[in-house]
């Protein structure tokens, strides 16, 4: 069989497939020699890797414009915020025309149906969660904390629940963990156990770490549903939804955090499915090394753990980083698919990571991986999956189909009118602050204050009253001078005086001003 009649019969699929370019050999396109992928097998993952400039964000803008052309809802980590031209038209050249003359298509520009989601300030639909949703293991696990720390976290949840405190966002948490060590340390002793004061101190410098990362934008209500991520526009289309985390570059845990609890929550709410013949949804995670670079050994086991069950509920994930050595060998190993575009090698460690992404590929008798993962142009890539019965197919050099859309960012007023059209935002971006732990503790605390008060004012009355009637000299009556120096008025104006001269001194050390509570949980 001829290199021709291998790769036709290898790419082409008797089920729902996405065409995604045409294949190439000694550096040259054959014309008409179209590369498919199978819609039933993207639920098993996949890997797009490559240098900066070669054409991984175009790779990723092919699959995610395919499968909503096939009503696959998808959402995407938009790291470097040029994936918003997902919601415009692309525009022709003489460069789309000659690619779209070897693979045997017509350019056909195209905007698709966009949801800009963030989780800062950023514009767009706001994504949150509540502490209570992550519950005590995986916020354990993102806080990198050990088994102590942890049965204290499990602890503090269950007295909340017995308790009916709704531990919403972190200043909630923040108050329990204040709570547990101070005022309510032998309510908990006596139900619980005994609590250290020394871990729940640890537990607490913790959370003010995640809070550095922006975490309470996150933890709010109203959470997001999963269901909004798998809906279809009025054509039939699957939504694109595009979350901008361009400020979490430097907030590694952060975004983990939230990748972890978003996949979490849809192995948690999504039925199983089965041997479906297309994915429910599928989410492509840009610079991926920010997941795993500070993610603790429990992270990534938890990673792992749900990137295995998680294709049976009808999800899909991609990674899309430059090498592939970025992701963990156990989580590799899991990827069904791998687009894998041109590498560069200016050091010996290069080198050396280019033999290890060659070796991650299936061998073939018509290309030298090593070598030609080196020399690869832009927009061409090496293409590997599962076909429809599961098998891995050969190797093959693909000449990438451009965009339909534009391969470009939004400009402002671009963004703000999708943003404007939104179905969703006004029912995540109105701020909410429900009675919680945090304000539950307080007024138990004031009530309590409030209650020993009281009892003390009718121990002195009574005691008071008890006491015998003690016998005084006759009064003697005031002269005026006297009169005058202790009468109301005097004394108030003394008083008076008295505040004006401790509030002017007090202004000038800098210690003026009235305290408040703040918000935040801290006194």
């Amino acid at each position: 069989m001829s290199f021709q009649d291998e790769i036709k019969d290898a790419y082409t699929f008797e089920g729902e497939s996405a065409l995604i370019g045409c294949g190439m050999f000694d550096g040259e396109a054959i014309d008409g020699l179209q590369i498919n992928i199978p819609l039933k097998t993207l639920n098993r993952h996949g890997l797009i890797a490559g240098a900066t400039g070669t054409g991984k964000t175009k790779s990723l803008q092919v699959l995610a414009e395919s499968l909503s052309d096939a009503s696959i809802p998808v959402l995407l980590m938009d790291i470097k915020g040029d994936l918003s031209g997902l919601g415009a038209a692309g525009s022709n050249n003489k460069h789309i025309e000659k690619r779209c003359n070897h693979i045997g298509i017509k350019y056909a520009p195209s905007a698709y149906p966009l949801e800009l989601l963030t989780l800062s300030d950023e514009p767009g639909t706001k994504l949150k969660a509540t502490v209570t949703e992550f519950g005590p293991t995986l916020l354990s696990k993102i806080l990198d904390l050990n088994d102590t720390q942890e049965s204290i976290v499990s602890m503090i949840f269950k007295y909340c629940d017995d308790k009916q405190l709704p531990i919403l966002d972190l200043k909630d948490f923040i108050r329990v963990l204040q709570f547990v060590t101070n005022e309510g340390k032998d309510e908990l002793k006596a139900d619980y156990g005994n609590v250290s004061s020394q871990s729940v101190g640890t537990i607490l410098r913790k959370v003010i770490g995640l809070q550095q990362q922006g975490a309470d934008k996150f933890f709010q209500e109203k959470s997001f549903e999963v269901d909004d991520l798998m809906r279809t526009d009025d054509q039939g289309r699957g939504i694109i939804s595009t979350l901008r985390v361009m400020d979490m570059q430097d907030r590694p845990k952060m975004f983990s955090t939230f990748m972890l609890q978003m996949m979490a929550e849809l192995y948690a709410t999504l039925p199983e499915e089965g041997d479906a013949d297309r994915p429910k949804l599928v989410i492509f995670i840009d610079e991926a090394h920010l997941v795993f670079n500070d993610a603790s050994k429990a992270l990534l086991n938890q990673i792992e753990t749900v990137i295995k069950l998680i294709r049976s509920k009808g999800v899909g994930i991609f990674f899309i980083t430059q090498n592939p050595t970025d992701i963990p060998a156990s989580i590799l190993s899991q990827l069904g698919m791998k687009i894998q575009h041109a590498l560069r090698a200016f050091t010996a460690n290069d080198r050396d990571a280019i033999r290890k992404a060659a070796k991650n590929f299936p061998l073939s008798q018509y290309y030298k991986a090593d070598e030609l993962l080196t020399e690869m142009g832009i927009g061409e890539a090496f293409i590997s999956l599962l076909d429809e019965k599961g098998r891995p197919t050969p190797l093959v050099h693909t000449l990438m189909r451009a965009p339909n859309s534009r391969m470009d960012v939004l400009n402002e007023a671009e963004r703000d009118a999708i943003i404007s059209k939104s179905k969703i935002a006004a029912k995540y971006n109105k701020e909410i602050d429900s009675e919680s732990a945090y304000e539950l503790l307080n007024e138990k605390l004031e009530e309590a204050a409030e209650e020993e008060e009281e009892q003390k004012e009718k121990e002195a009355a009574a005691k008071e009253k008890k006491a015998p009637k003690k016998r005084g000299r006759p009064r003697r009556e005031k002269g005026t001078l006297e009169t005058i120096l202790t009468s109301p008025t005097t004394r108030q104006v003394g008083r008076t005086a008295a505040s004006i001269l401790t509030r002017t001194l007090l202004g000038v050390l800098g210690l003026g001003g009235t305290t408040r509570r703040r918000r935040s949980g801290w006194f």
